[in-house]
């Protein structure tokens, strides 16, 4: 019985290490004192004119996917920033990263980074004009409140197949351009996928079975996304989030044999050896119409969206302040 006894408590031990590990149910609350408010209609008003008005922007149109990052970077001017284009070529065709850079020119980096391509001839309101929205915006937020640390954030191309995995994605060229000139990273943060949230029972599927025993069934809230070897940087962008309003934020670091947590742009980092996260709605796991025709503008949660956005500027202030 004493054998079973020490059995049974090594074994929860373990699980509460893991779950600790993974889930970081216990953290710190940070503190933040101003996070400005983000207008619904202006993150609308981005989703509709990336998602419709300049549908599809991928490789199936290059046209539209060049009028894209010529609407992100006259957005990011309008902020104040500085911007730059980063031009690279593949197959022969010309692409450009649009990169707005905040705060000092020297120091330790945040990324902030999202893909404006889409898939296929999909309009990708959620995947990913909600995350380009949100960038627009955050740019806003930093053109009023000036960061006193260097950030830049960037939307990428060439995201989504047939680019992805491959050198030719956007945020693989801009990863190995920082590591080529010795770029200090603090933390890269991918934007991907943050519109569609959900209060019904069940909206919300997860990769491994018995997950919903440590998260919720329902697709409300914000999911930070990481590598254990990310654990610090996940815990503070957590409390980071949480402490800008009420938008519920989940989190979870684990290996990337999990299906979804390395797809986006931050796993182009890690290849760098740079610390980088996901923020997300979760994708297919909650979306029902990823890379589908059905993923609109007018499905999307812009008040929530706008939290996420809060909250992101709220890793801003954070970070500022180490």
């Amino acid at each position: 019985m004493r054998l079973f006894l020490k059995l049974a408590l090594t074994v929860a031990a373990l699980l509460l290490v893991l779950i600790g590990l993974t889930v970081q149910p216990l953290f710190r609350q940070t503190k933040v004192i101003a996070v400005p408010a983000v207008s619904p209609e202006r993150l609308k008003a981005h989703v509709r004119m990336l998602s419709e008005t300049l549908h599809p922007r991928s490789v199936e149109e290059l046209t539209n996917l060049e009028a894209a990052a010529s609407y992100i970077h006259t957005e990011f001017t309008a902020t104040g920033a500085v911007v730059a284009d980063q031009w690279f070529t593949d197959r022969g065709e010309k692409y450009r990263n649009v990169i707005a850079r905040f705060g000092p020119a020297e120091g330790p980096l945040l990324v902030i980074g999202a893909h404006y391509d889409s898939f296929e001839t999909t309009p990708g309101a959620d995947d990913n004009a909600s995350g380009v929205a949100g960038l627009i915006e955050l740019a806003g937020l930093l053109g009023r409140h000036p960061p006193q640390r260097p950030i830049e954030l960037v939307a990428y191309t060439n995201e989504e197949p047939p680019h992805f995995r491959y050198p030719s994605m956007g945020s693989a060229h801009h990863a190995e351009s920082l590591r080529a000139g010795g770029r200090e990273v603090s933390l890269m943060l991918a934007l991907e996928m943050v519109g569609w949230f959900s209060d019904a029972p069940d909206s919300q599927t997860y990769p491994v079975p018995g997950m919903t025993l440590l998260y919720p069934d329902k697709g409300d809230f914000i999911a930070i996304i990481g590598r254990f070897g990310d654990w610090s940087e996940t815990r503070e962008v957590k409390a980071a989030m949480r402490s800008a309003g009420d938008l519920p934020v989940h989190s979870m670091n684990s290996l990337a044999v999990i299906p979804g947590v390395d797809f986006s742009d931050h796993l182009n980092y890690w290849a760098e050896g740079y610390p980088a996260l996901m923020t997300t709605d979760t994708a297919f796991y909650r979306n029902p119409y990823y890379h589908a025709a059905e993923d609109t503008y007018d499905r999307l949660d812009y008040t929530r969206m706008a939290k996420v956005v809060e909250g992101v500027f709220a890793v801003v202030q954070v970070h500022s302040a180490r």
